[in-house]
């Protein structure tokens, strides 16, 4: 069994409330990008979390960093990483969260969830798409790469007859400088009602690509700052947690 498979199936077996997430959603969503890591956010209550650590049990996955497994930690907004060691996973990385940035709460995020069944028809259960280019929005430049990658494969899998929802979705997220143009001419009035939703559209209806290009980069920028803004708490509650160890260690 494939060893993202293995994990995903224990979850499921365990009856673990959780949406698949980070690079193996990208890769379900038609953006390719390798990764060995299996990202999940899960619903942050006292019998989920029992069901996750009778998962993480079956892997036999250890806590492979700071902070330890808690609802305290997940709550606050922390990720919290695991190793699996049992021999269909083994090396498997499995990283689980339970707030996000950018995007609502677990029990919406729920009702907006993707279904997806691959060839063996086994089923997974993904973050939207829209929520998860919300979270991808960080001050990771792989992020928005692969960000962009996302919004063009819902493109070009779309653009023949989209309906008015798909095409206020690339409106709202495209960040094709040429694809936007083309929108604007296709879609003028519906490119015109977006403009107050996202100010940058402006250029695009104008065809002007070097002002939409510098508009894209400044939009790229305010997000990476909020991104980092919101991290620098949970950065030092970790190096508080690092430092704890440290002087433990030593009085040992």
């Amino acid at each position: 069994m494939n060893p993202i498979h293995k994990v995903l199936s224990i979850l499921r077996a365990c009856r673990v409330r959780y949406l698949l997430m980070g690079g193996q959603a990208c890769i379900l969503y038609g953006a390719a990008e390798f990764s060995r890591d299996t990202d999940i956010v899960i619903l942050a209550e006292v019998s989920n979390l029992k069901r996750l650590r009778r998962a993480l049990l079956e892997l036999r996955a250890g806590c492979i960093a700071v902070p330890s497994l808690s609802l305290k930690w997940l709550r606050k907004g922390h990720a919290v990483h695991f190793r699996c060691l049992c021999s269909e996973a083994k090396n498997m990385r499995l990283d689980v969260m339970s707030k996000l940035r950018n995007a609502p709460a677990f029990n919406e995020l729920w009702k907006r969830r993707t279904t997806v069944t691959i060839a063996d028809g086994e089923s997974y259960d993904l973050i939207s798409l829209p929520d998860l280019l919300q979270i991808k929005k960080t001050q990771r430049d792989k992020d928005w790469i692969i960000l962009r990658r996302l919004v063009e494969a819902h493109y070009f899998n779309h653009a023949r007859k989209p309906d008015a929802a798909k095409l206020d979705f690339w409106l709202e997220e495209m960040r094709t400088p040429e694809i936007l143009v083309d929108l604007a001419k296709r879609y003028p009035k519906q490119t015109s009602s977006a403009v107050n939703r996202r100010p940058l559209l402006y250029y695009a209806l104008r065809g002007d690509k070097l002002g939409l290009e510098a508009a894209l980069k400044d939009e790229e920028e305010a997000e990476r700052s909020a991104d980092r803004c919101y991290w620098a708490p949970l950065k030092k509650d970790l190096e508080r947690m690092r430092h704890k160890i440290a002087r433990s260690r030593k009085i040992e």
